[in-house]
């Protein structure tokens, strides 16, 4: 789970590349038990901010108070008017939903990679297909129908507080670069992900975090996901930082030294996926996997947790180290059945990631 505990609020922050911009971290309560950051840098001519939060009881305030400090800090006025450009990090609404109050406000130019475009530009037809696509994956997963539609009203809370808005540009468009910034399309927690590089500064939305391991959906729901597209991301993004300082995360505290959290990253996704091999030994649905994974949660973590569950199953299928038990089920279904995977026991199988 992403989140930053509601009870001790993260602080205001201020940090200088080593080109002399300025950056300022804004904290955001993006929903009741979540915080998150959005970004605001001085930089050239440009005042940039970097995500947005979701737009949710106050995450607005927060943000607009957020830039008013930062320009206190600066020495100079900047309101939400002065912006110049809106870079969106992934196409979730906890980094993107504050545009609607946003595009209210100022004439900024919106960026987003092309694989997240639509999540912003037809926004409805995103979230129509997505619910689609949980209410059978939920199915396929083996969780109980009294649990089903609990499950899909927790997905449907604050989705409507966003409606579809414009997008300026597109990050390949431009070559993944705007004056300083450059960015790397890193596809995995969110199909069109980038991380941004400022000088000796990267700014990793949730692609890289501090504390936790960002969450994974199997690329059954949503292309250009799942933890195979995930894991080749963290090796793209270690080949292409150079020299770092500083890594400032859409959640948590900044990371100091990027390769070592990388490591530990794909440590934490190895064992997983040697536990869910080892428990399919026999039969078992991915809800199954997902109890045995992260044993018994509430609220939100009931889907983040079958859903990251089912990364790891698919990842393991993916890969032909996993078979369908039930496969006659499918079979003779029209419709979305319970899967049960087992492992298969073949000798020339020898590395599990």
């Amino acid at each position: 789970m992403v989140a930053v505990s509601a009870k001790t609020p993260p602080t205001f922050l201020s940090f200088e590349t080593s080109g002399g911009a300025l950056v300022f971290r804004i904290p955001m309560k993006v929903f009741p038990d979540l915080w998150s950051f959005a970004y605001l840098v001085l930089v050239d001519d440009h005042i940039v901010l970097i995500d947005t939060g979701s737009g949710f009881g106050d995450s607005n305030a927060h943000l607009e108070a957020g830039i008013t400090q930062a320009g206190s800090v600066a020495g100079r006025r900047i309101r939400i008017e002065d912006l110049t450009h809106i870079l969106i990090t992934h196409g979730h609404i906890d980094h993107f939903g504050g545009l609607v109050f946003l595009r209210e406000r100022t004439q900024a130019l919106v960026g987003i990679h092309e694989l997240d475009r639509g999540n912003l530009t037809n926004y409805e037809e995103r979230v129509a297909i997505a619910e689609n696509h949980l209410k059978a994956y939920l199915v396929e997963a083996g969780v109980p129908v009294e649990k089903r539609e609990s499950i899909l009203n927790m997905y449907r809370v604050n989705k409507m507080l966003f409606h579809s808005v414009g997008v300026d540009f597109t990050y390949e468009a431009k070559g993944m670069q705007l004056g300083a910034f450059e960015m790397l399309h890193v596809p995995g927690h969110c199909a069109g992900h980038v991380v941004i590089r400022l000088h000796n500064f990267l700014f990793s939305g949730d692609h890289v975090l501090g504390r936790i391991t960002p969450h994974q959906s199997p690329e059954r729901l949503t292309y250009s996901t799942g933890l195979g597209h995930y894991l080749d991301s963290l090796t793209s993004l270690e080949k292409w930082t150079g020299d770092l300082e500083m890594t400032l995360a859409g959640h948590d505290d900044p990371i100091q030294n990027l390769p070592v959290r990388l490591e530990e990253i794909r440590q934490s996704h190895a064992t997983r996926v040697k536990l869910t091999l080892e428990f399919l030994a026999e039969p078992h649905t991915i809800a199954e996997v997902s109890l045995k994974l992260f044993g018994r949660v509430d609220g939100y973590n009931v889907l983040l947790a079958i859903e990251e569950a089912g990364a790891h199953v698919e990842y393991l299928h993916q890969r032909g180290q996993l078979r369908i038990v039930n496969l006659e089920d499918l079979e003779n279904s029209d419709g979305p059945v319970v899967t049960r995977y087992r492992r298969i026991f073949d000798p020339g199988i020898t590395k599990v990631t």
